[in-house]
């Protein structure tokens, strides 16, 4: 069962600025996301709960450098991108 993607103004902006410093990372991004949608836990986006001040949230990876930090609300069915950046930047 897909999930549904909850893009936040916010989210949509941050994203628009990585992809327009990064414009190669476009397809890969766009491939994370269609993942995520269908199938949250595949192996390849390495999910992971955060903690600390980032408790409640979790990370997948785009790449090797870039990261995507989402609110992931199981029994709603939802998915809730955070923030999107390399590990500095989203951590």
């Amino acid at each position: 069962m897909p999930y549904d993607l909850i893009i936040t103004d916010q989210y949509a902006k941050r994203a628009a600025n990585l992809l327009k410093r990064h414009p190669e990372l476009r397809s890969q991004y766009l491939k994370t996301l269609q993942l995520v949608v269908t199938n949250p836990f595949h192996p390849s986006l390495r999910l992971h709960a955060l903690s600390g001040k980032l408790a409640g949230l979790h990370s997948v990876s785009i790449n090797i450098s870039y990261r995507i930090t989402l609110e992931l609300l199981i029994q709603n069915q939802e998915i809730i991108p955070v923030n999107i950046g390399n590990h500095d930047t989203v951590y």
